[in-house]
């Protein structure tokens, strides 16, 4: 039997995020758009740090439908990674099978990979 484990680390102290104490925090600023794996206490500082600014904030959705259609962007969206149905199939199989994936957020490519092999 052979077992690839992967491990998350946090980008901002390099700790290493053991199962249920962190994740990848997406934020977008200034249009562009960040992903930011962080234990829960980092992610917490993160969020209190931001707080005051969105508190003010208004919603990118809300701001966005109410402009102009000349000024909205004409970007292409982002491909989907997959079914939600595919995706919660993936992570019950990796929570099972030892891999570190959280009950929300991004699959690693190495898990959704493995998991495709396994099938």
């Amino acid at each position: 039997m052979k077992r690839i484990t992967t491990e998350l680390v946090d980008d901002l102290d390099g700790t290493i995020i053991s199962q249920g104490d962190g994740g990848t925090v997406s934020f977008s600023l200034d249009g562009k758009h960040y992903e930011i794996d962080l234990a829960n206490a980092n992610a917490a500082q993160l969020r209190d740090a931001l707080a005051p600014f969105i508190s003010k904030a208004r919603s990118a959705s809300s701001a966005r439908s109410a402009a102009p259609a000349a000024a909205r962007s004409t970007g292409r969206k982002r491909a989907s990674a997959g079914s939600s149905a595919e995706t919660q199939a993936i992570r019950e199989w990796a929570q099972a099978n030892g891999y570190p994936v959280g009950d929300r957020g991004r699959i690693a490519a190495d898990i959704r990979e493995a998991y495709a092999a396994a099938k």
